[in-house]
């Protein structure tokens, strides 16, 4: 009777000690997968910070009035310079 009892519990034992290695590797597996999706979040928060600094320049370039040639020369660079920016951006991000 006592060595039956043993038995069931070192059986219990066993299963419960499976258990928390399971239950161990999947919170491991989870870390992992919540650190990579904060990374990617950041990744996507900077994306939108650029993408709204962008929209700002293009809104003072836009405010730029264009009363004689210097201003829409001016204006003509700062768009040359946000296109190369965006794609040094875009190069950067791949």
């Amino acid at each position: 009777m006592i060595h039956e009892e043993l038995q069931r519990m070192e059986r219990l034992t066993s299963q419960v000690s499976k258990k928390i290695r399971n239950l161990e590797e999947e919170n491991l597996n989870l870390s992992k997968e919540l650190q990579t999706l904060r990374q990617k979040l950041d990744d996507k928060e900077r994306t939108l910070e650029d993408f709204k600094n962008q929209i700002k320049i293009a809104k003072l370039v836009n405010s730029i009035p264009v009363e004689d040639l210097e201003s829409a020369e001016l204006r003509e660079k700062i768009n040359n310079y946000i296109k190369e920016i965006d794609n040094i951006i875009a190069y950067l991000s791949e």
